[in-house]
């Protein structure tokens, strides 16, 4: 296992320097709020890193993970309404098949 590898090309983090390494973004991601690290987007990034850190999957997903999960954070931040419905908050009832009149 090497969280050593480094990325193609680093991933910029929002707070302090990119990512350059599978460490570096580990590092980042153990230290967000657990809130935050519980979202589906990070914990996929999370799986992502470690198959990559064990050769067992592609730098190039763990590198994506990672920015869709920060991708979907600053959505989140821009939209909350819309992340509330991703989590199942939304309270709207969805028209299904067999609600439909024959």
């Amino acid at each position: 296992m090497s969280w050593d590898r480094p990325f193609a090309q680093p991933v910029p983090l929002p707070k302090g320097p990119p990512a350059q390494t599978l460490r570096d973004a580990a590092d980042y991601i153990r230290n967000l709020p657990q809130k935050e690290r519980d979202r589906q987007e990070w914990r996929l990034a999370v799986q992502m890193l470690i198959d990559a850190a064990e050769d067992r999957g592609p730098m190039l997903f763990a590198r994506m993970g990672i920015v869709r999960a920060l991708e979907a954070d600053i959505e989140g931040r821009l939209h909350p309404e819309q992340q509330d419905a991703r989590q199942g908050k939304f309270q709207g009832k969805l028209k299904t098949d067999r609600d439909a009149s024959i």
